[in-house]
């Protein structure tokens, strides 16, 4: 082994164990991994492969539990199985022995007897039994071929005839009884968690479910998915930092996509009506619960329709996933119980404040007039607000924001934080826009797409002068979107969900870490 390779697994060792194992040091960690490697030579001595080619799998755990559940104890049936796991626990009584074997639907009892195997096995290896205590670990991977027996204590298991070693480990699991609990070890050993922690797989599980059920969702109702670029020329869509690069062959500077919006509508220009694009977004901003700077969304477009439907449309996806993967509407998220029965709330930005704090937004005739009325609500950043409808949003997200629990779609924002909306059809100064906010969080955005070019035109020039003036977080002119625009795009109506947010509240997770496989953490 290269030097760089065995300092990386003593690095690992010492977080996957020297930190859950209390009083166990490193360099005793060390030891273990020597005992194991000499395991693997002398398995090889033996003649097995301690890294296996395959295994013929023909049961998994969580089926075998649910299909002999009957079982009585002491009841046997003579069918043969074949399961592949990693060992959790071995407990080892003379010529007998029981271990638990995880596989990737839950775990079963091995029972071993000496004679069963050492009959099965006979030609195979004389001592097959011995090596079978001698030279396994936990943690290590191992094929079993067996029949089916419920024990005297009433514990489902695989009466063992035949084994083999697929993959000896040579990194000890974290302690039974204490865990891998180091938080930022957790995501960044997401391996070392998913084997010590099913709840963790479960969680997983279900994202995958979801990023399924909205896929099916969507196309069942006749949406196409088109990809779009993740390199772009001007990054758009939204209100964010971008992470840049530069293209070598083509000599230029290009940006990680903020958002899928404005290609999606491009291809909305070009005739398809309804579109989606389920994919990773990239924001070089802060990290925190619920902001990760790359993370997942899908963004899909309608034309001829508003912001009505989408609310609607929302209403049902959302609502249809939680019956489908949960089995209920009513779910609990970090203590507080969540209604997601349609209909939802809908309330404008201007009333949710007013109903908050008493202030009216729409009587101030002055900006000055209105930062002397918020004076009281101590916020932060207020005078660095140049228009009343940043200030509105600032007292919306500093104050009332986390109070909205229950599914709560907040409409009609003000147009200067609403660049890619429609203006409202009867209420000026505002647009056609919603967000879905659901245990004091965003989850979904969306509005009436703004079509008429000459408007987009104005709102990108002061995107760009903002952006020139040194926001980081303006968008400049995308010069080919307004020449689609120019060419015609029929009403229509798009949103953005944040999947990795709807995840962690149909899963109830308090961090955004614990959705994603594997958030970007600092090197150690």
């Amino acid at each position: 082994m290269k030097l760089c390779e065995f300092a990386l697994f003593t690095s690992l060792v010492t977080m996957s164990s020297a930190s859950n194992h209390p009083g166990q040091s490193a360099s005793s960690l060390e030891e273990i991994r020597a005992a194991r490697l000499q395991k693997v030579e002398d398995l090889k001595r033996l003649g097995m492969n301690p890294f296996a080619y395959r295994w013929d799998v023909t049961a998994h755990a969580a089926d075998l539990q649910a299909k002999y559940a009957h079982l009585e104890p002491g009841e046997e049936v003579d069918v043969e199985v074949a399961l592949a796991g990693r060992i959790l626990a071995r407990r080892v009584f003379g010529k007998l022995a029981f271990f638990s074997l995880q596989d990737e639907t839950g775990t079963i009892q091995l029972y071993l007897d000496k004679n069963t195997i050492q009959a099965a096995m006979v030609g195979v290896d004389d001592q097959a039994f011995d090596h079978l205590k001698q030279l396994t670990d936990v943690g290590d991977i191992l094929g079993v071929k067996g029949t089916i027996k419920r024990t005297e204590k009433g514990e489902l298991s695989i009466k063992v005839q035949q084994y083999a070693v697929l993959t000896k480990s040579l990194l000890p699991l974290p302690d039974k009884w204490h865990g891998l609990t180091d938080v930022a070890k957790r995501y960044r050993q997401r391996y070392v968690d998913l084997i010590v922690n099913p709840t963790v797989r479960d969680t997983f599980r279900k994202r995958a479910l979801i990023t399924t059920g909205i896929r099916r969702y969507l196309e069942d109702r006749g949406f196409l998915e088109i990809e779009t670029p993740v390199l772009q020329t001007e990054a758009g869509g939204a209100e964010a930092r971008p992470f840049t690069t530069y293209h070598n062959t083509l000599e230029m500077d290009l940006y990680l996509r903020i958002a899928t919006e404005l290609h999606l509508k491009r291809l909305v220009v070009g005739g398809f009506e309804k579109v989606f694009e389920i994919g990773r977004i990239f924001r070089n901003e802060g990290v925190s619960t619920r902001h990760n700077p790359e993370f997942t969304s899908v963004e899909f477009y309608q034309a001829y329709a508003d912001y009505h439907d989408l609310m609607d449309l929302t209403e049902d996806l959302v609502a249809t996933l939680a019956q489908e993967i949960l089995g209920t509407l009513q779910i609990t998220y970090q203590g507080q119980v969540i209604d997601l029965t349609p209909p939802w709330k809908r309330v404008t930005m201007h009333d949710l404040v007013q109903e908050h704090t008493g202030l009216d937004f729409h009587q101030f005739a002055s900006l000055e007039a209105a930062k002397a009325a918020v004076e009281d609500l101590n916020l932060h950043g207020a005078d660095d607000c140049d228009s009343i409808g940043k200030l509105l949003n600032e007292v919306f997200e500093q104050k009332i924001e986390a109070t909205l629990v229950q599914p709560t779609f907040l409409i009609d924002h003000p147009v200067e934080i609403s660049p890619l909306a429609k203006p409202h059809r009867s209420k000026p100064g505002v647009v056609e826009r919603f967000e879905l906010f659901v245990a004091g969080r965003e989850t979904a955005n969306g509005f009436s797409e703004l079509t008429d070019p000459i408007d987009q035109r104005q709102r990108f020039e002061l995107q760009a002068a903002r952006k020139a003036a040194g926001d980081l977080e303006a968008t400049g002119l995308d010069e080919d979107f307004l020449t689609a625009l120019e060419h015609g795009m029929p009403p229509t109506c798009g949103e953005g969900i944040g999947i990795d947010r709807l995840v962690m509240l149909l899963t109830d997770s308090p961090s955004i870490r614990d959705v994603i496989a594997f958030p970007l953490l600092k090197p150690e």
